[in-house]
C-alpha cells in the first residue's frame, strides 16, 4: 500500500536531517512530482523546537508568496497530529554546494549566468518584501536543464511580519553580513552581501573568510579579503570592483538592488583586461589546502657539477652559509576586539665561527644541572586592567564591567546572543587568568547591538563604584509580567549631571522614559537618585503589555544635556540611534563627563495565562 501524507503519495526518501525528512512525492490530482519536507511537531515546552517550527512555517509563508522561475515554488502546507509538512516544486538536479565540494570550477561566462539567475530571483523576492537572509551555495539549486533556483526561505524576513526580529543571529557564518553578526535589522542588501561572498567563491574556489565562528566574525567586521584577481588569473580588476562593492561593510556602500549587481557583473565580464605577470599556484600540489600567488620567474639552469677539489692547504675556514628560512618560519598574528598579540618563531642562526690553524684538544663537557624556567610573576593590578581592557573593552555588542579582586576578577554586564557571545567567550578564555575569572555576564537576545555599540565608547571596563551610574528595576526585579508597573531606580555617578533614559523594545522601537513633557530635564547632584514610573514620586508610569520578550533599558548621565529639544515620546531605534551617537560625540568633544548603564527587562504574560 502506498504511504500517504494528506492527498500526497510518499514515493521515497530524498534526504534526512536532525529536524525531519524530505521525500519525493506525487500529487495524484494534478499529476505531478513534488518534494515534501516534513518536521515533527515539538512539545509545547520545547522552546527551541518551537522556534524551529516557526521557521518552518515561515519558509512556507515566504516562498509561498513567490512564484518565479528562479525560486523553488511552494505549493502547500499542512499538519497532522505528529508532523508539519511543506509541499514544494520537485527540482531534478543538484545544489551548487555539491558541485563546488567536488572541486569543479566554472568559467567566467558560466559564473555570470549563475549569478544572473540568482540576482533575477532575488530582485523578484525583494520586490515583494521578502529578504532571504541565508544565500549560500547549499541553497542554490542547479537543474539538469541548467536553470538556477533559490531554495530554503526558512529564516527569511518578511516585511510587516513580527516573526523575525533584528537581534537574532541567523544564517551561515561564512556568508553572513556584518549587520547579521551585529544583530542589526537586515534588508535586501544583506542578500547582496551574501551573494558577493558566493561570487568570490565561484571566482577563486575559496571563501573570502573562513575558520571558526569567532574568527569569521572578526574578519567580516574588521578585515578585507584578498582581491579575487590575486587568487585567479581569469579574474579581472573590473570583477574585483564588483565583489568589493557587493561585500562592502556598510549596507549603504553596496549595490542598490540585485538587478544593479547583475548589470555590474555583466559589464565587468565584458572588460577582458587581465592582470599580467602573475600566475596561480595551487597548494594542493604540495599537500596543502589553500591557494598562493607568486610572480612568474624563469627557473635558473642547474650549475655544472664541480671539478674535483685539490688537496686543501691549512687556511682559515669560512663560516657557515646563510640559512634560508622558508616554511619553517612561522608568523602568527591574532587580534580579538581591541587587543591582540603577535608571536614570531623560526630558526635562530648561530654566529659565524673562525677556526685557528691548530685545533686545541677537546675539553670534557661537564654536565649542567637542569634548570626549570621561572614562573612569570603575577600581574599587577595595572597590568591586569590594561590586559582586560585591550582584550574585552572593544568587543562589539557588549557593555561590560570588570571588578579587580586580585586573583579572581569579576566580569558583569551584557553581551548580545549568538556571535557576540561566542566572541566574548573566546576573548575571556584567552586572558591569562581565565581559570579564575568569575564570569557573570548576562546574554541579551534582541535588536540591541547598535544601541550597546553606541554607548560602549563612554563606558570604561574598570571604574570605581563611586564613579558608576547605577540602574535597576525597583526591588531588584529582572522579570515583569503583564499589568506590572515599570519602575526604574537610577543613581547618579560621582558628578552632577542630566539623565537620558530610554526603553528599547524587541520590536525595534524606543520609548523615552525621561525626560518627558510631564517630567522635564533637570540637573541632578552627584550620588542622588531619580525614580521613574512610581506613582508615589509622580510623573508618568507604564504598564507591561504584549508583545512579550526581552527588552532593554539604557540610561545616560552627562554633565551637559544631550538634546536641546525633547525627542518624540516613542520612535524607531533606527531613527534615534544616529541622533544619540551624534549627541554623545558632541558632548564628549565639549569635555562633558559621561556615564552609561544598561539592563535587560524580561516581560511575560500573566502567570498561568
Amino acid at each position: 500500500m502506498t504511504e500517504m501524507l494528506g492527498k500526497y503519495e510518499l514515493r521515497h526518501v530524498l534526504g534526512k536531517g536532525a529536524m525531519g525528512t524530505v521525500y519525493e512525492g506525487y500529487d495524484p490530482i494534478i499529476d505531478r512530482r513534488v518534494a515534501i519536507k516534513t518536521v515533527k511537531l515539538p512539545d509545547q515546552e520545547d522552546v527551541e523546537a518551537q522556534e524551529e517550527l516557526a521557521r518552518f512555517k515561515r519558509e512556507a509563508q515566504a516562498a509561498g508568496r513567490l512564484s518565479h522561475p528562479n525560486i523553488v515554488g511552494v505549493f502547500d502546507y499542512g499538519e497532522t497530529p505528529e508532523l508539519a509538512y511543506i509541499v514544494m516544486e520537485f527540482v531534478d538536479g543538484t545544489t551548487l554546494k555539491q558541485v563546488l565540494d567536488k572541486g569543479e570550477r566554472f568559467g567566467i561566462p558560466e559564473i555570470v549566468r549563475i549569478m544572473d539567475g540568482l540576482m533575477t530571483g532575488l530582485q523578484f523576492s525583494h520586490g515583494r518584501g521578502v529578504v532571504h537572509r541565508d544565500v549560500k551555495p547549499a541553497n542554490i539549486m542547479l537543474t539538469k536543464a541548467g536553470e538556477v533556483k533559490i531554495a530554503d526561505f526558512g529564516i527569511a524576513r518578511i516585511e510587516s511580519s513580527s516573526m523575525t526580529q533584528a537581534g537574532t543571529m541567523l544564517g551561515t557564518p561564512s556568508y553572513m553580513s556584518p549587520e547579521q553578526f551585529m544583530g542589526q535589522t537586515v534588508d535586501a542588501r544583506t542578500d547582496l552581501y551574501s551573494s558577493g561572498v558566493m561570487l568570490y567563491q565561484l571566482l577563486t574556489g575559496e571563501k573570502p573568510f573562513d575558520g571558526g565562528l569567532t574568527a569569521i566574525m572578526h574578519k567580516v567586521l574588521h578585515t578585507e579579503p584578498p582581491a579575487p584577481s590575486a587568487l585567479s588569473v581569469s579574474v579581472t580588476p573590473a570583477m574585483d570592483a564588483v565583489v568589493k562593492k557587493a561585500m562592502a561593510k556598510q549596507p549603504g556602500d553596496r549595490f542598490d538592488s540585485a538587478s544593479d549587481f547583475a548589470q555590474a557583473l555583466r559589464d565587468a565580464a565584458e572588460a577582458k583586461t587581465a592582470p599580467a605577470e602573475s600566475f596561480s599556484l595551487s597548494l594542493d600540489d604540495f599537500g596543502g589546502d589553500a591557494t598562493m600567488v607568486a610572480p612568474r620567474k624563469a627557473t635558473p639552469a642547474a650549475p655544472p657539477p664541480p671539478a674535483p677539489a685539490p688537496t686543501p692547504t691549512p687556511a682559515a675556514k669560512k663560516g657557515p652559509s646563510p640559512m634560508l628560512l622558508g616554511s619553517g618560519a612561522i608568523v602568527l598574528l591574532a587580534v580579538l576586539g581591541g587587543g591582540g598579540y603577535m608571536l614570531f618563531g623560526g630558526h635562530k642562526q648561530a654566529a659565524p665561527q673562525t677556526a685557528a690553524t691548530t685545533t686545541p684538544p677537546a675539553q670534557p663537557v661537564q654536565p649542567q644541572p637542569a634548570t626549570q624556567p621561572a614562573a612569570p610573576p603575577p600581574m599587577t593590578a595595572a597590568q591586569r586592567e590594561a590586559t582586560f581592557t585591550s582584550t574585552l573593552g572593544a568587543l562589539p555588542c557588549t557593555l561590560l564591567n570588570a571588578t579587580d579582586q586580585g586573583s579572581a576578577p569579576v566580569l558583569t554586564g551584557l553581551a548580545g546572543a549568538g556571535a557576540p557571545q561566542a566572541a566574548l567567550t573566546a576573548a575571556v578564555n584567552s586572558l591569562p587568568s581565565s581559570g579564575t575569572i568569575q564570569n557573570q555576564i548576562q546574554t541579551i537576545d534582541g535588536p540591541y547591538c547598535a544601541a550597546l555599540d553606541a554607548i560602549r565608547p563612554y563606558h570604561p571596563l574598570f571604574m570605581g563604584a563611586g564613579n558608576a551610574l547605577r540602574l535597576a528595576l525597583a526591588g531588584g526585579k529582572t522579570v515583569l509580567r503583564d499589568g506590572d508597573l515599570l519602575t526604574v531606580d537610577q543613581t547618579m555617578p560621582g558628578f552632577n549631571g542630566y539623565l537620558e533614559t530610554d526603553y528599547f523594545s524587541n520590536d525595534g522601537t524606543v520609548l523615552h522614559l525621561y525626560p518627558t513633557t510631564t517630567d522635564a530635564a533637570q540637573e541632578f547632584p552627584a550620588g542622588s537618585t531619580k525614580v521613574l514610573g512610581d506613582p508615589v514620586h509622580g510623573g508618568a508610569n507604564w504598564q507591561i503589555s504584549a508583545p512579550y520578550g526581552t527588552d532593554m533599558i539604557i540610561t545616560i548621565a552627562s554633565s551637559v544635556p544631550l538634546f536641546t529639544k525633547l525627542r518624540p515620546q516613542d520612535e524607531n531605534a533606527s531613527d534615534y540611534l544616529p541622533a544619540l551617537r551624534a549627541a554623545l560625540q558632541n558632548a564628549a568633544s565639549a569635555g562633558a563627563q559621561i556615564s552609561v548603564a544598561a539592563i535587560p527587562v524580561v516581560t511575560l504574560p500573566k502567570s498561568g495565562s
